[in-house]
């Protein structure tokens, strides 16, 4: 079972650490192993509870762009009422490529959760998958700089792509926002580009998520949940506040740097 500070610690990171692309998952997997508590990883009840704190996050992102959610969700009914996606309504088309991009990591996810489930109780897999996260952070960064000069356009092809990229999240120590804004950067979107559809990407998938476990939440702890789930939520809208800004104009390399050498010195302490 998890205790209330436990949940204010793990809500914390989980909402620091899913929007900062740094694996919210490989976190929460390696901490209570660091510190020594006394929870079971591979118990149902630890994976309820990270999706029950990801659904605060969700929540927040949601809010936070409440604006262009009210568009995208415009958008969208414009395009089933005229049953066709015009290529000059941007907010049709932005509703669908969230649609198509949620997709592949929604399917794996229910196809290989049972799966998944055993590396929660496996730091030392997710310290070399940090590693791996941080290699992936670099290159994306290296790619965007060398080979697209021009910053190029959302298209369908490259939405499917970006979704495709998301798939990898799935494995704690991979991010879901640094595997996805990789992918966009891989496409040639800019940072600012590719963490706004990366941060929105986020809304639906975790939604996703959190319908597929609402049986399960709504039999744990509630009060615990709820003190996860606020500092979650606060530490989420701190963290997106500080990101939006922080990529018009920065790159993604010194967080690939922060993931390689705490990957690297968490593989000698779980060796």
């Amino acid at each position: 079972m998890i205790n209330i500070f436990q949940a204010i610690i793990l809500g914390s990171l989980q909402g620091i650490t899913e929007l900062f692309p740094i694996s919210s998952l490989g976190h929460s997997v390696v901490l209570p192993k660091l510190l020594g508590w006394n929870i079971n990883q591979n118990d149902s009840y630890f994976l309820t509870f990270l999706v029950a704190i990801h659904t605060a996050t969700a929540i927040v992102l949601f809010l936070f762009f409440w604006k262009d959610w009210l568009k995208i969700i415009q958008g969208f009914l414009r395009s089933l009422s005229r049953r066709e996606i015009r290529d000059d309504d941007k907010d049709a088309k932005m509703a669908w490529l969230l649609i198509v991009a949620t997709v592949p990591a929604g399917i794996l996810g229910i196809l290989f959760q049972d799966t998944l489930k055993n590396l929660f109780a496996a730091p030392a897999i997710v310290s070399i998958v940090l590693i791996l996260n941080g290699l992936m952070l670099l290159l994306g960064d290296y790619l965007q700089r060398k080979v697209h000069q021009i910053p190029a356009k959302l298209t369908w092809g490259k939405g499917i792509f970006v979704g495709a990229m998301q798939c990898l999240a799935l494995i704690p120590g991979f991010s879901r926002t640094g595997s996805t804004m990789t992918g966009g950067l891989i496409a040639g979107l800019d940072h600012e580009d590719a963490a706004r559809f990366s941060f929105l990407l986020a809304t639906p998938i975790i939604a996703g998520a959190t319908l597929v476990k609402l049986p399960d939440i709504a039999s744990i702890n509630l009060p615990i949940s709820l003190v996860g789930a606020f500092f979650a939520g606060l530490c989420a809208f701190l963290s997106v506040k500080f990101l939006t800004k922080y990529f018009e104009t920065q790159k993604l390399w010194p967080f690939g740097i922060y993931c390689v050498i705490v990957g690297v010195i968490l593989s000698l302490v779980f060796h």
